[in-house]
């Protein structure tokens, strides 16, 4: 028992109300119910049945039970003991389904383990070794002070005392001072080995109940989640580190990283043979299924990874179960848009039910978008005579100072609605030169800012028009095309 454990009247109060260990104790066939599931799970050291193999077992053990008592003490059948023991009533075994699997699988819970350890540490035990367990405080400690220490002088002042008493048993060694266990000292030793092996075995099953205990308080937190998807998933997301950063995520990874190591298990299986092989130990009939015991830690590690696994797994089922609920509450909401609107048709309220600014959203998809290009710099020649080079002359040239590029706007669009395209020339023959040279440079400047019109500088063309003194003018330009402009993509509503 740890020392920070509670043990006041409310929390002992509370457990024998909700304890399935001590429902488990206190039950009135508890000798029938332990000794069936100490037999099946711990003695042979399987962690899961399936139903129907776990109930051929338990009818055996009740025809022995029934031929030693009456038949009323224990009524019911094999399946139904085992639902019973597996109901939120008792709590003593975990019902589940495997993945793959139809047929039910059975383990037994944590607590209804810590009951059976404790029912058979009530037993006398052949001695207690307490050499060996004080041993073992003080090797821990050792590691305590010597690894939690950060300053490098220390560390090596440590290593240097070990060195110093490794050099000194050298030294008696080769002197013939050999120091060697006694028969009681391994057997207390291995005693203790037996034990912790199987106590670290045993633990699997409250590390995995662990993990589906955090698991379940993310799905609480989910349930009653009233934020936002996104600060949802960080929150999801954050308590998935937060189980593997926990003490248990992190001592359950540095053991299994330890397991898996090839070096540690060829280390281990040597060790384990020659510690059977010692007289002291055969003297105690060990248990052969110790020697392949770190065989069973890697089998129930690996259920315990499989269970993370599928916990997450199901977390993210869960998750998209939350979404598709979600968007069916959204259809939902939509069917009942539609069902007003055409209850509203043949019954339509008094006055505008309801304003569009458009029947339905203007889609730009992002081909259509032209790329990049300079602009255009459209090179212009104009002819100047040499009467032009005149000042008055020069000036009625460069006289006017506003071009209305609406009008000559409106003159484009006008002529687009009538054809696809039309050139300046085109243009101009329809609508002449009023300003000159001035309102030329505007129909250039309205080609050079759409992004529809196209001049092409690799042909030209002649402008003629006769200015207010009626001189005739020529100017020589790219060829100017307009374009009707491409509609953009109506959405299907």
């Amino acid at each position: 028992m740890g020392w920070d454990v509670t043990v006041d009247y409310q929390t002992l109060e509370a457990l024998r109300r909700m304890n399935p260990a001590w429902r488990l104790l206190t039950a009135t066939h508890a000798p029938f119910v332990a000794s069936f599931l100490h037999e099946a799970f711990i003695r042979t050291n399987i962690r899961t049945y399936l139903q129907s193999d776990l109930a051929v077992k338990l009818d055996d053990h009740l025809y022995r039970l029934r031929t030693q008592s009456t038949e009323e003490a224990l009524p019911k059948t094999a399946s139904e003991y085992l639902d019973d023991w597996a109901s939120d009533e008792r709590g003593w075994l975990r019902k589940y389904y495997a993945g793959g699997t139809d047929e039910a699988s059975f383990d037994i819970t944590p607590t209804t383990e810590k009951a059976l350890e404790w029912l058979a540490s009530l037993q006398a035990r052949r001695f207690v070794g307490a050499e060996s367990r004080m041993m073992t405080v003080f090797d821990l400690l050792r590691q305590l002070v010597e690894r939690a220490q950060s300053d490098p002088g220390v560390r090596i002042a440590e290593l240097q005392k070990r060195k110093t008493e490794i050099d000194r048993e050298i030294h008696d060694i080769q002197k013939g001072r050999l120091e060697v266990l006694d028969p009681t000292q391994i057997r207390e030793r291995f005693l203790q080995v037996a034990g912790t092996a199987r106590g670290l075995l045993s633990d699997f099953r409250e590390v995995e109940q662990n993990f589906r205990n955090l698991d379940r308080e993310v799905r609480e937190r989910i349930a009653t989640w009233d934020g936002s998807k996104a600060g949802l998933l960080e929150e999801v997301f954050g308590r998935r580190d937060l189980i593997a950063d926990s003490d248990q995520g992190k001592s359950f990874r540095a053991f299994w990283d330890l397991l898996m190591s090839p070096t540690r298990q060829e280390e281990l299986s040597s060790l384990l043979e020659s510690t059977f092989a010692m007289e002291a130990v055969q003297a105690l009939e060990p248990d052969g299924r110790l020697l392949r015991i770190h065989y069973d830690w890697l089998e129930a590690g690996e259920t315990a990874q499989r269970t993370v696994a599928r916990l997450s797994e199901q977390l993210r089922r869960y998750l998209d179960d939350q979404a598709w609920l979600e968007n069916r509450r959204i259809m939902d909401l939509l069917r009942q848009i539609e069902q007003n609107a055409l209850a509203a048709r043949s019954n339509p309220p008094p006055g505008d039910l309801m304003l569009l600014d458009e029947a339905g959203p203007r889609l730009g998809l992002g081909l259509d978008r032209p790329l990049f290009t300079p602009p255009n710099r459209a090179e212009l020649d104009v002819e100047i005579s040499e009467e032009d080079l005149d000042p008055a002359s020069l000036d009625a040239l460069f006289a006017t100072t506003h071009v209305d590029k609406a009008r000559l706007l409106q003159s484009i669009r006008q002529a687009l609605q009538f054809s696809s395209q039309i050139s300046l020339g085109e243009l101009l023959d329809a609508h002449p030169l009023e300003q000159g040279l001035a309102e030329l440079i505007g129909y250039l400047s309205l080609a050079a800012d759409d992004a529809d019109a196209f001049i092409d500088d690799a042909q030209r063309m002649a402008i003629s028009w006769t200015d207010e003194a009626g001189v005739v003018r020529r100017a020589y330009m790219p060829v100017v095309l307009f374009k009707r402009p491409t509609p953009a993509i109506e959405a299907v509503s």
